[in-house]
């Protein structure tokens, strides 16, 4: 069997949140969300995971998470520097912003050269979603993959989240189109309180089944992000924009993987006891041991 790494993007600041969230405390025993999804790779057959965070955080994510881990799986950090840019450019001083998603992506290049798995720290993905990109990496041997929820399956009972909604076709994704401030009132779903969405429409929630190669795209499309927004402190670099433009130029195809699994996220505080017990109820029905590691 190949090896497979999972890639787990945990440098984001939460602002919506207040604090860091990544290692929030769901499960009785003080699990996080990161140590269902490592449980759930180590379960499907990832045999690395590499941890994206931010150097002041080193600290809290070794003795909170990493340790646990030994022995079940390989271990590695990387950090997302501000400063982590092409010799020729900056940072601007006043940058507090991490440079997005993208960015975190390209932070790993030197520490992975497998297929891997792209995923949140504060996303609950379920065990079926890490099976359908092994599944997909042992039949592909040279395709990106997307595993895709359905909206109303991933929003919030205590504001808004931001989504990215997937045009479809043929199996393929083809789009991805960001909607910000979606909430469900009294079962309609709308975006910044204006359209209408539908509950069954595809969404990403950045999982990603990625090869190698993204690097290099990534490196030439981070160079091009900077040229062209490097001196706004607010912008990002994200996977979607990426992801859009591979599609678009034809440069690659992205799969589409649906997968069924209950979706759990963390945007904000009051979202911790109610993810605390939807997975305390999976765990009551046997989907998992009472102490994972």
């Amino acid at each position: 069997m190949q090896n497979i790494s999972l890639l787990v993007i945990a440098a984001g600041i939460g602002s919506r949140f207040g604090g860091l969230k990544q290692i929030a405390s769901i499960g009785i025993n003080g699990e996080s969300i990161i140590d269902y999804s490592v449980y759930d790779a180590i379960e499907s057959g990832f045999n690395k995971v590499v941890f994206v965070i931010r150097r002041e955080f080193q600290k809290e994510f070794k003795e909170n998470i990493s340790r646990k881990y030994a022995g079940k799986i390989q271990v590695e950090f990387v950090f997302q520097e501000l400063d982590a840019l092409p010799n020729e450019f900056s940072c601007p001083k006043e940058r507090k912003l991490p440079w997005g998603t993208g960015h975190a992506i390209l932070s790993a290049s030197n520490l992975i050269k497998e297929p891997f798995c792209v995923i949140n720290a504060d996303d609950f993905y379920g065990r079926e979603s890490f099976k359908k990109i092994i599944e997909f990496f042992s039949k592909d041997s040279k395709n990106l993959s997307m595993v895709y929820f359905k909206l109303g399956r991933t929003l919030s009972p205590f504001g808004g989240v931001n989504r990215a909604i997937c045009e479809l076709k043929n199996g393929f994704l083809r789009n991805l189109i960001e909607k910000e401030n979606i909430q469900n009132n009294n079962g309609i779903i709308t975006s910044n309180n204006i359209s209408k969405l539908d509950a069954q429409a595809p969404v990403s929630l950045n999982m990603w089944g990625f090869r190698p190669f993204i690097f290099d795209h990534l490196e030439e499309m981070f160079i091009n992000f900077i040229n062209k927004n490097g001196e706004d402190l607010n912008s990002e670099f994200l996977i979607p924009t990426v992801i859009n433009y591979l599609i678009q130029t034809q440069s690659e195809k992205v799969f589409a993987l649906n997968s069924n699994s209950n979706w759990f996220g963390i945007t904000h505080k009051e979202d911790i006891p109610f993810v605390g017990s939807e997975i305390q109820k999976i765990v009551d029905n046997g989907e998992y041991p009472k102490v994972l590691f």
